[in-house]
Parts: structure tokens; sequence; C-alpha cells
């Protein structure tokens, strides 16, 4: 069960996130992505970014770790904008709905 807080910031950081992916990382290999949701852990150390891909097989593969190589960007820059006294360690996973 999550707390409030843990629900609060994680819907900050998704926000933060799709906006970062929109404006800031120009990284080609990340195509259309769309951030469904990101789930905190209780410590607030730790985030699971769940997103939408477009494309399907060895392509979204690849997006996926475009996206693990721009996490720490993507930390760097949410610390940033949010601060919090911890930025979350981030994850990148498909959202499989």
């Amino acid at each position: 069960m999550e707390s409030q807080r843990t629900e609060r910031v994680g819907d900050l950081m998704r926000a933060e996130i799709a906006d970062l992916l929109l404006r800031k990382v120009k990284d080609p290999r990340i195509g259309f992505v769309t951030v469904t949701g990101v789930k905190v852990s209780p410590d607030l150390r730790h985030a699971t970014v769940f997103v939408s891909l477009l494309e399907e097989g060895p392509i979204a593969e690849e997006t996926l770790n475009a996206l693990g190589r721009a996490a720490g960007f993507i930390r760097t820059e949410m610390g940033r904008r949010l601060r919090l006294k911890y930025t979350p360690e981030l994850v990148f996973k498909e959202d499989p709905t």
C-alpha cells in the first residue's frame, strides 16, 4: 500500500520525466515514448518508470536501453526541479498494458 506522499511524488515525477523526454533529451534512439506511471519506493530512493512504446521488437529494446543510459541525466534534472532530499534512482520498464 502506497502512502499519499509516495503517490504525490510519483505523479510529480511522471510529469517532470515526460517534460524532460519531450524537451531536453535529444537521443535519436528514443522515439515516441509515453510515461504511463511511476512507482516510488517508500523511502523515496528508487523509482520504477513505466513507459508505453510505439515500436515493438528490437527497436523497443533499443529505446529502453537508450532510456536507461539517459537515466542519469534525467535524475539530475529532476533533482534540480523537484528539490527532494534524495532524488530517486530511475529504472525504466515497459508498461505491459
